[in-house]
Parts: C-alpha cells; structure tokens; sequence
C-alpha cells in the first residue's frame, strides 16, 4: 500500500513540477521543499473544491485592444451611433454612457464629423457592458478602434455629454469627469451649451 501511495505522489509531483515550469518558468526538480509546499496546496484546493484560474489581463499590454465582438462599420448615423456589420449581418450600435446632439439640435454636424473621423469605415471592437440592447432594439456597446476608446475620445473632445443608462455604468464616473474637463477647456459642443440641461441620468 506504501508503495502505490509513494508512486502516486511521486506521479503527481512529476506532473505538478512540469506545470510550474511550463507555466511560470519555475524549476522544481531542485527544490524538494518547496515543490511539497506547492503539491501540497494544490491537492488541498481540489479538496475543497476552488476554481485555480490563470488569469492572463495583466500581462495584457496597457492600450492593447479589448476582448469583444469584431465588426465593421458601414455607415454613421450621427455622433453616438452607428450602423455595422458581424459576419454577414447588420446591426445598428448605440454608444454606452455618452450622448451627442440629435438631429435638430446645435452642434449635431460637428459631433456627427468628430464620430466619423474616429471609426468610419474602421474594423472596430464591440464591448458590452450589462444590457445587450437598448428599447429600440439596438445593440449597446463601448466602441474601440484598435487601442481607441471611441466613448471615452469623443467625451474627451468635448462633443458628448456623459449620460447614465442604468444598469450600464461601467465608465460614468471617468466620462463625468471627462465632460467636466472638456467643458471648462470649452472643446467640441460645450461653447453652444447643448449639453447644460442639468441632467446626467436618462
């Protein structure tokens, strides 16, 4: 019985310490303490059941573009939506968290340019928050254009107010203050005062 226990163990160390140096570069061979140690917390996690998740988001490079939905955009429809296509189908995408001016509305040209100069005719990553669309049936997204956060730029530009659609709130926080800023630098739309309504909540 001695003997099966010490050939499991030996088996289950010899398959532990190839994982350590495959996946962190850890060589266990020469280190009989610290190789135990480890088995031993590794048996202990199954044993009661934890989850052992690689988790690879921090050695992603800061900029780099997100995990999403790849599409490509066929046409804008003003400053914060846009029509694109996945695969061979066409959806219409409404930006999460910001607003640009409607139609009939001062600075609606402006915002419109700014939102096209950013991704038209782009291959752009679609990001969802938590609701997948919105009333009338659009999909709502965080937009990127490679590392470009399209949300986030045109806030920044000062063509979008920072709008709270409940539950998607990922970025408020960020694209108030962006608005903040870009208000006090009076860029984009703030110098026409579109966006003084007093209301950050939709």
């Amino acid at each position: 019985m001695n003997i099966v226990y010490q050939r499991f163990k030996d088996l289950l160390q010899g398959i532990f310490s190839c994982l350590c140096y495959n996946f962190f570069g850890i060589d266990l061979r020469m280190n009989k303490n610290m190789r135990s140690a480890l088995l031993l917390v590794l048996v202990l996690a199954l044993l009661s059941g934890c989850e052992i998740v690689f988790d690879d988001s921090a050695t992603t490079p800061s900029g780099s573009s997100p995990q999403g939905e790849t599409a490509l955009v066929t046409r804008i429809i003003d400053g914060d939506t846009i029509d694109v296509r996945i695969g061979d189908v066409g959806y219409r995408v409404r930006y999460v968290g910001v607003n640009t001016p409607e139609d009939d509305e001062p600075c609606y040209a402006a915002a419109r340019d700014a939102n096209a100069a950013l991704v038209e005719g782009q291959t752009v990553t679609l990001v969802q928050d938590v609701s997948n669309t919105d009333r009338f049936g659009r999909l709502l997204r965080f937009v990127y254009v490679g590392s470009t956060f399209v949300n986030q730029e045109l806030m920044r530009q000062g063509y979008a107010e920072a709008v709270l659609y409940q539950p998607d709130d990922a970025f408020h926080s960020e694209f108030v203050q962006l608005e903040d800023e870009a208000a006090r630098a009076g860029r984009g739309c703030h110098p026409t005062g579109i966006f003084d309504d007093g209301s950050a909540t939709r």
